[in-house]
């Protein structure tokens, strides 16, 4: 039997690592130096295609058990192809992600809304 952690669990992070999203697709980015980074800040898991290629690189942001509590929803994140980007999501994550605290309005260059989805 697991023992419940007394730690709150953060948001966690979804990096798009497929066709476009991670590959040469996308020039000038080092994919794996992104990934590793942003796992230094929170836990973060590989997706194949999340069948949004046009906003290469994708990164989606969920919120943590309290971000969900208080009506955080995952924060859909494009284009993320700069370091500064990703320390930008670093440090939301950081203060609590979706729904806990503001998403950076820096950061509302790189929001979109997947199709079928609703924001």
């Amino acid at each position: 039997m697991r023992t419940p952690s007394k730690q709150p669990v953060p948001s966690r992070i979804v990096v798009c690592r497929d066709c476009c999203c991670g590959t040469p697709k996308v020039p000038g980015v080092d994919h794996a130096q992104q990934t590793a980074r942003l796992a230094e800040n929170a836990p973060v898991r590989i997706s194949d295609c999340l069948g949004v290629c046009a906003h290469a690189n994708v990164i989606v942001v969920q919120p943590s058990a309290a971000g969900r509590a208080a009506g955080g929803r995952p924060v859909w994140l494009g284009l993320v192809n700069d370091p500064e980007a990703t320390e930008d999501i670093i440090t939301w994550v950081r203060a609590g992600g979706p729904g806990v605290a503001p998403c950076p309005d820096v950061l509302d260059l790189y929001t979109f809304t997947p199709p079928g989805r609703a924001r």
